[in-house]
């Protein structure tokens, strides 16, 4: 299986179950795995034939911005079910990462994967 691959875009949204956190925006990291045939792109070296990274990327930062959820794992299921709909991506990895949100840690997160590896 060949996958396309974003690594640590970073989205601005609102997220978070304490009060303090819904007055903000928090910075979040997102990293995509795309299951994706790319033989067609690899054979014809052209744009229609391959998974349109940039494209994927800004509609994912665009969903993060509009949303308002309280937990990463509802926002993450969102891009995963818009993401797979709108470009026909038939099994996807999201890591979404929190940086400092927990005293001592780094950052924390959610990793999901949606749809059938053995498809794509």
């Amino acid at each position: 299986m060949d996958t396309v691959f974003i690594e640590a875009l970073e989205v601005s949204t609102l997220t978070g179950v304490h009060d303090w956190e819904r007055e903000i925006r928090q910075r979040l990291r997102l990293d995509l795995t795309l299951g994706w045939d790319t033989a067609p792109a690899g054979r014809s070296d052209a744009l229609t034939d391959a998974l349109d990274y940039a494209a994927v990327s800004e509609r994912a930062r665009s969903i993060a911005e509009a949303s308002k959820y309280y937990l990463l794992e509802a926002l993450a299921n969102e891009l995963a079910q818009a993401l797979r709909s709108e470009f026909g991506i038939p099994w996807l990895r999201i890591t979404l990462t929190k940086p400092g949100c927990l005293p001592g840690a780094k950052a924390a997160g959610i990793t999901l994967e949606r749809g059938d590896a053995q498809s794509a």
